[in-house]
């Protein structure tokens, strides 16, 4: 794919992930201004359920007919039927767990929560060979208008009920409604329909790759997810609720940024898998324009924390702030695992790609069982070291078969980053003005913005140049319209 394809499919899946993230945040800090922490810190735990059994649906044979190089209505038709009988299963399965969910938790009220929640889980099965037949055929526009559709109904939704008094039910109805909307839309707007084919060689083939990037999502869920599990056991609510929310900033900068890069890399990557070449070509400017781009807002956040906090949650979420400061320094790093572990993916190397998730898994649980008696901060920590350490591991076979390895990666990386840090430092004495935290967050980042801007002039940052040279013909358009 050229790179104004790779370009044009990337923004309008950035345009879908921003107008979606923005609506969702809107939504979350009405609900956050109304509900107590406690009420996250429960709707946490459930969704950690959930997040786990949608792996079992958005993993695995939706990469396989991505990855496939003649994927056919015979494959498609076969994994949608695959996926609607599998889905079926899974939420019977979950709908009989419930109640010892909630035995386990001693919370009788998760119960039909954890019933109606799930049905997610029905609804991607319908979605999610739609998903993958637009992600194939790179035809990412639609993902604009399901997922902005799904989101905004599901806001409106959301919102009526929370100053209705729902409380809880508010952030449930608003998954569903959403998941809901968002896959009627791409029936309407994707032609493909299942077709009266079924073929169990075919399922065996997609299944020979696809299980093992199933058992690695799975692994990579169970694990990011347990420490809230054990936060939940161990600790109190409003704990997990305040874990939970120092996620948020740094989660929806890092979620639009790479989900887009991720789902237009791996199709890009696939249709170049025999050149090597090519591949490395794509990785490294994936790693050194994101990593630009997530740079300075992550070190903008972290730094401006206390402010932004306290302006958008209010003063009683402040004991998130070291949370928030953790996740930013920590998801910083993530283009550099998507962009790696896709490369990996598109060369057809599933088994690799398990075998990477299992040595990542295996250092993490370690670092997880040795601090997890010592505090939801310790906890905290040991997710930022675990990061590093996945950092070497992800990396490390790309160095073999693309010859393009940490050090270098590092190299690309490290001129924005100390920038960003730069930017970050200068920033920082601002929240100590005399004036209230939206002028103080408005100068943070009017000075900020300039400071990495005339960073990247001075110091002739490669990435900025590029960036600038794909946004300036959109610009022409303007002027010419």
């Amino acid at each position: 794919m050229s790179n104004k394809g790779f370009v044009s499919n990337f923004i309008w899946r950035f345009a879908e992930r921003c107008g979606a993230q923005l609506v969702a945040f809107v939504v979350s800090v009405v609900l956050a201004r109304i509900l107590d922490p406690s009420a996250y810190g429960t709707i946490a735990l459930i969704t950690v359920f959930t997040t786990i059994l949608q792996v079992f649906v958005d993993s695995g044979l939706g990469n396989a007919l991505i990855q496939k190089k003649n994927a056919d209505d015979v494959d498609f038709s076969t994994v949608f039927y695959t996926n609607i009988i599998f889905c079926s299963v899974l939420y019977l399965l979950i709908f009989a767990a419930a109640p010892l969910i909630a035995t386990f938790y001693e919370d009788a009220s998760m119960v039909p929560l954890i019933r109606v929640l799930s049905l997610t889980v029905l609804i991607s099965g319908v979605k999610n060979v739609q998903q993958a037949y637009v992600s194939r055929n790179m035809l990412f526009k639609r993902f604009f208008f399901s997922t902005l559709g799904g989101t905004i109904a599901a806001a409106v939704a959301g919102i009526v009920m929370a100053m209705n008094g729902f409380g809880v039910w508010a952030l449930v109805a608003q998954q569903v409604i959403n998941l809901f909307i968002d896959t009627c839309i791409l029936w309407i707007t994707v032609k493909w329909r299942p077709k009266k084919l079924f073929s169990f060689e075919r399922l065996k083939g997609l299944f020979s790759y696809g299980w093992k990037l199933l058992v690695s999502s799975l692994l990579d869920t169970v694990y990011n997810d347990l420490r809230q599990l054990v936060i939940g056991k161990m600790y109190s609510s409003n704990d997990l609720a305040f874990y939970n929310k120092g996620k948020q900033f740094p989660n929806l900068v890092v979620n639009n940024i790479n989900t887009s890069i991720d789902s237009v890399l791996l199709p890009s990557m696939a249709n170049v898998q025999d050149n090597l070449r090519h591949i490395k070509s794509m990785t490294r400017r994936s790693i050194k324009v994101s990593i630009y781009t997530m740079a300075p807002m992550m070190m903008g956040i972290a730094f401006a924390a206390e402010p932004l906090v306290s302006l958008v949650l209010t003063d009683k979420w402040l004991p998130c702030v070291p949370f928030l400061r953790i996740f930013c320094v920590t998801y910083m790093f993530r283009p550099l695992h998507t962009a790696n572990l896709n490369a990996v993916k598109a060369m057809g190397r599933s088994d690799l790609f398990l075998k990477l998730e299992i040595q990542k898994k295996a250092v993490g649980m370690v670092l997880l069982v040795s601090t997890m008696w010592f505090g939801v901060m310790a906890m905290a920590y040991s997710m930022l070291v675990s990061s590093i350490c996945s950092q070497l591991i992800n990396t490390r076979p790309n160095k073999k078969l693309l010859g393009y390895g940490y050090l270098s990666q590092i190299k690309d990386m490290l001129p924005s980053i100390l920038l960003a840090l730069f930017m970050g430092l200068c920033v920082y004495p601002f929240k100590f003005l005399p004036v209230n935290n939206f002028v103080i967050l408005l100068v943070q980042i009017i000075i900020g913005a300039a400071i990495y801007i005339a960073g990247s002039k001075i110091f002739k940052l490669e990435s900025f140049d590029y960036i600038l040279n794909m946004i300036k013909p959109v610009f022409r358009k303007f002027k010419r319209a």
